[in-house]
């Protein structure tokens, strides 16, 4: 129940005892109320999610399932700003990278005490390793990715070139792509969520890391710096879209799927939108460039409990009613999802559909992001650095070696 109902009932209480003296008719108890934070994924996720609610409404009369959707951009700052205002919701939907910030706050709820073997074995157990901070399980694996690299077949057929197995061979297609008139070779992230990310895939594929072995930050590594310097160099030859760091991620989608961007970094639920919006789009899924390593990028969300929630066992009972295997099932095939339970990923599906087999066949070698303190402030300088090498701003070599400098301070701590 939140803390505006709370209020609500203290000074209700008064009443209801005044109106029994008086022999007036009892005010009907109020039912229990679970606030669910639903991060957008797209303009499915909150019909889906409502109708799981109503659902489990029928079958529990007495609770309220409220559900409020918030665009990823802005839910880390929601839920900072309820958590420092003790209104945070029951239950929400978070990004796994902020899980151990969240846990060392102690802001959400281990839910090890919660679970029955039975409910433990409901997920993939891969899965559920990135939402686990020092032993204890602290949610449950929500939505799950593999990156990979999405090409429009037509215009590099138009180009007379093939898909690049190398990062050589994308820049050697890149410009002749680029010759092609109101089409961009490379659709480039610069800017909101994800935006380190995107840099991410060429680190890992040159052969770096976002940590070196002795714990420092690994982007000042030659590695780091030869990755930085290519995507430069893609801006610099106006092989990018103009002005990178105008555009988020769904941005760079939208063009690829106007027919403009001849090739993006992207993830498996860019595929049922091109299916409902631009269908007659020719494109094959295939893996990031290699330089020295092939690598992916794994992504997972969770499903967490908020410690402050006045009513956790019935938040915890309709977070496992919403991973039954009809609710899961039509939530990861109409948002594009890789499976999180195993009841689902023994669908054929994930193994004989092209483009979602392309997907999951990168889990075998995905890398996944830090499961650290302070991890958001660490990436937000690594997408300061990127954006100032994209604007011209600074030169590769040195905003690497800075961003590395700050992100060593930021681990000293």
């Amino acid at each position: 129940m939140n803390s505006m109902l709370r209020r609500l009932r203290a000074t209700a209480l008064p009443a209801v005892a005044a109106a029994g003296l008086l022999g007036l008719a009892a005010v009907p108890a109020f039912a229990t109320d679970i606030h669910f934070i639903v991060a957008e994924y797209s303009s499915k996720t909150g019909p889906f999610f409502q109708e799981v609610a109503s659902d489990y409404e029928k079958l529990h009369p007495d609770i309220h399932v409220k559900i409020e959707v918030v665009p990823w951009n802005n839910l880390l700052q929601r839920l900072t700003t309820d958590i420092a205002a003790n209104s945070a919701p029951d239950m929400s939907i978070i990004g796994t990278r902020w899980l151990n910030d969240f846990s060392s706050q102690s802001v959400v709820e281990p839910l090890d005490g919660y679970m029955t073997p039975a409910d433990k074995a409901v997920f993939i157990d891969a899965l559920s390793a990135p939402s686990t901070i020092g032993g204890k399980l602290m949610g449950l694996p929500v939505a799950a990715s593999a990156r990979a690299m999405m090409v429009n077949l037509d215009l590099y057929k138009q180009a007379g070139v093939e898909p690049p197995k190398s990062w050589d061979d994308l820049m050697a297609d890149a410009k002749k792509i680029s010759a092609i008139p109101g089409v961009f070779a490379v659709g480039m992230q610069g800017k909101e969520i994800e935006t380190d990310a995107y840099f991410y895939y060429a680190l890992w594929t040159f052969g770096g890391d976002i940590f070196t072995k002795d714990g420092k930050s690994g982007l000042d590594s030659p590695a780091a710096i030869k990755a930085a310097t290519f995507y430069k160099d893609l801006v610099d030859h106006k092989l990018t879209q103009p002005e990178p760091t105008n555009y988020n991620r769904e941005e760079v989608f939208n063009l690829f799927k106007q027919g403009k961007v001849a090739t993006i970094f992207t993830f498996p639920m860019l595929i049922p939108q091109i299916k409902a919006e631009a269908p007659n789009l020719h494109y094959a899924v295939l893996p990031f460039p290699v330089e020295t390593t092939k690598a992916t990028y794994g992504v997972t969300d969770t499903l967490v409990l908020f410690s402050s929630s006045k009513v956790k066992k019935e938040t915890f009972d309709f977070m496992m009613f919403t991973y039954q295997d009809k609710y899961r099932s039509k939530f990861d095939h109409g948002e594009g999802f890789l499976p999180v339970t195993k009841a689902v990923a023994a669908e054929k599906f994930y193994t004989t559909d092209p483009d979602i087999s392309a997907f999951a066949s990168g889990l075998a070698y995905a890398k996944f992001a830090p499961t650290v303190p302070n991890w958001e402030e660490m990436a937000d300088v690594t997408v300061r650095a990127l954006q100032s090498i994209y604007l011209g701003q600074a030169q590769p070599d040195a905003a690497m070696h800075d961003a590395a400098k700050q992100v060593n301070a930021i681990l000293a701590r």
